[in-house]
């Protein structure tokens, strides 16, 4: 029987450690300089390096690394023991708050969408005090930001603290504002939910598409799918229980939240997800969670296929971005209490997500775009590319009241009547769930449903907390300003619902009305990742990172670009790929079988003229139609990537 609060986060060198092993005025001097984001002294660093190098020895580390998030979308590790020379042919370990603080890896070895070249190799690591060092494979491991000699952003998490900063300021400049002066903090809090497929190693090693691109390229759909609907929530199997009660219990010494797993949709996909925490810390943990999911699935005989769309005809797979907002007092900001029409402090929260989503509509759509994820959207359970925003009947119904300048009375929840008297009362929720809906309130939070499930979480983050705290800063500024501070609040919320209403719909995305209705409101419906990807360095949107200090225009332009050419790599893979199959496996394969075929009628029509062997006729012909058809077909694709081939895609950081 596993011991979970005794085990849980062993692994993770937490605050708890941290204050136990520190003298009192270092570890309350590193405290405050997180607390008040002011620069750690070098005294104080070097203890806490000392501390964390003990401890992690203890845990039986010879090594650490900073461990840190390029644009590559997974993350990177470069080990350095903790030996040093004594000068006497002896050693010691050590591992000094200048370690601890900075690293060097090789930038121009990292994509930087043209900000660093070859000759320029230069890169810093940075500690990010905010989330834990932690044990993993006998290493320490210390979360780091990356950047360039030269300052440029480089990676995942830098942003991702500048947009936590952003958020946090002008929602405190808010409630301030609303009489709270005792908030001093607000977080920015995510649940990413994690789907995920099991599939045999064996089989797995037998499909060349699966090992190079994540999804399968030829094949036949399975007479049996998931059209029964008996594998959601079904009993889940012995062999991937396992696995789950392994990845539970590592994901736990890593402090990660892992709470709730279950069977997906589709035939042999499963989900996980972790419960709400810090975003930073939930994106350290998503990509750490993933990491497992590859190494233990392994460990059982299995292969974790984290491809948006693996296999077609079956759902693919998400993962679900539960957002919300979080006071240093323990509110939830996005909880709407039992009268949310009275709920100003709610409303204007609300307010200021809805008018961010409807304005910047297309960064969140650019946060999810990549060359998978086209493939899920739009169908079996995953939302369409056009981003929209689902309330509910109760808050739509505020919301319209409002507009209209009606007044609106709460019905409060109701208690459902099952018909069995056995049974208890049910009170049934004011909103429903509405699965097509990209943007989807839940009750105390946004469910962001249009993340692919082998996406980096830090960037449709980055989107969110920005652009809503553009929209706070606004609201802020205008506030202020004010004599009747709630006249001109009501006054404010009014004039945006009415102005950004569009972006609600709690209907059906999947239907060909909603297209129309769409475009009708203006709404944006960029189908592919080219399409989004064009829109990441308009004018307004490069303005909005530039004001908020989370990217500069050069920062936006690499992104674009580097995501542009992953793109690119990813549809030039997948093409040769088939290539390779259909060269190699299949025009050999169907060769041989019709070679065998003509055989079989000579040898019939070699015994007896009379043995008729006319549906040996006929599937020779279709097949030899189809083989010559399939040949044409490869010709052609061989000569188009032939000639993409000697385009630029070549990246410049292997022209060495």
């Amino acid at each position: 029987m596993i011991d979970v609060p005794g085990i849980f986060a062993s692994n993770v060198f937490n605050d708890e450690k941290m204050r136990a092993r520190l003298p009192r005025d270092t570890y309350e001097a590193y405290r405050a300089s997180i607390d008040s984001d002011t620069t750690l002294e070098i005294s104080v660093a070097n203890a806490v390096a000392d501390a964390m190098k003990d401890w992690a020895i203890e845990m039986g580390c010879t090594h650490y690394t900073h461990w840190f998030q390029p644009m590559t979308g997974i993350t990177a590790e470069k080990h350095d023991s903790f030996l040093t020379p004594e000068g006497n042919g002896r050693v010691i370990m050590e591992f000094s708050g200048k370690e601890l603080i900075k690293g060097e890896p090789d930038a121009s070895s990292f994509p930087s969408g043209g900000i660093r070249a070859t000759f320029e190799a230069r890169g810093y690591t940075t500690w990010d005090p905010t989330s834990p060092a932690f044990v993993k494979d006998n290493t320490l491991c210390v979360p780091t930001a990356f950047v360039s000699y030269t300052g440029d952003v480089l990676d995942k998490k830098t942003p991702l603290l500048r947009s936590m900063d952003r958020i946090n300021h002008e929602s405190v400049r808010i409630l301030n504002l609303l009489g709270k002066t005792e908030v001093t903090r607000v977080e920015a809090t995510v649940g990413p939910e994690q789907e995920y497929f099991l599939i045999d190693k064996e089989l797995y090693e037998q499909r060349k598409d699966l090992i190079y691109t994540g999804r399968t390229l030829f094949g036949a759909r399975s007479p049996k799918g998931q059209q029964l609907d008996d594998h959601y929530f079904g009993a889940i199997k012995q062999r991937v229980k396992a696995f789950m009660a392994e990845l539970d219990e590592e994901l736990w010494k890593l402090g990660i939240y892992a709470k709730t797993e279950h069977n997906e949709v589709a035939p042999a996909q499963h989900e996980l997800a972790p419960i709400f925490t810090s975003v930073n810390i939930a994106a350290d943990h998503n990509q750490l969670t993933m990491e497992l999911m590859k190494r233990i699935a392994r460990k059982h005989g299995m292969v974790c296929l984290l491809h948006e769309k693996p296999f077609k005809g079956v759902n693919g797979s998400g993962k679900h971005n539960n957002w919300s907002l979080s006071t240093n007092t323990g509110e939830n900001l996005l909880k709407p209490g039992k009268k949310p029409e009275e709920n100003t402090q709610f409303l204007l929260f609300l307010t200021a997500v809805i008018r961010a989503v409807d304005e910047y509509q297309d960064l969140l759509r650019l946060s999810v775009a990549t060359a998978g994820n086209d493939h899920r959207l739009g169908g079996d359970e995953a939302p369409p590319a056009i981003i929209s925003m689902f309330l509910g009947d109760d808050l739509e119904a505020i919301v319209e009241a409002i507009i209209n300048g009606e007044d609106y009375e709460s019905h409060g929840k109701v208690v459902m009547n099952t018909g069995a008297e056995v049974l208890p009362e049910i009170r049934k929720d004011t909103t429903d769930r509405n699965r097509t809906s990209p943007f989807a309130f839940t009750g105390n939070k946004f469910e962001f449903r249009s993340l692919g499930s082998a996406l980096n979480i830090s960037c449709p983050n980055i989107m969110l907390n920005t652009m809503v705290a553009d929209v706070l800063s606004e609201f802020s500024d205008e506030l202020e300003k004010a004599t009747d501070l709630d006249a001109a609040i009501r006054k404010l919320i009014r004039r945006t619902l009415k102005k950004h209403r569009r972006i609600i719909f709690n209907g059906d995305g999947y239907t060909d009305e909603w297209i129309d209705e769409a475009e009708k409101r203006g709404l944006l419906n960029l189908k592919s990742t080219p399409e989004a990807l064009k829109r990441y360095t308009l004018k307004m949107n490069v303005e909005l990172f530039k004001r908020n200090r989370i990217f500069s225009e050069k920062e936006v332009k690499a992104r674009q670009e580097i995501l542009l050419e992953n793109y690119v790599k990813i549809i030039d893979l997948e093409a040769l790929t088939m290539l390779d199959m259909a060269k190699k496996d299949i025009l050999p394969g169907v060769s041989a079988f019709t070679g065998e075929l003509a055989e079989t009628i000579q040898r019939k029509r070699a015994v007896s003229k009379d043995i008729r062997v006319d549906a040996e006729i006929k599937l020779l012909n279709k097949l030899s139609d189809l083989l010559s058809r399939f040949s044409e077909t490869i010709d052609e694709l061989d000569s188009k990537v032939g000639g993409a081939s000697g385009s630029s895609i070549t990246p410049r950081r292997y022209c060495r």
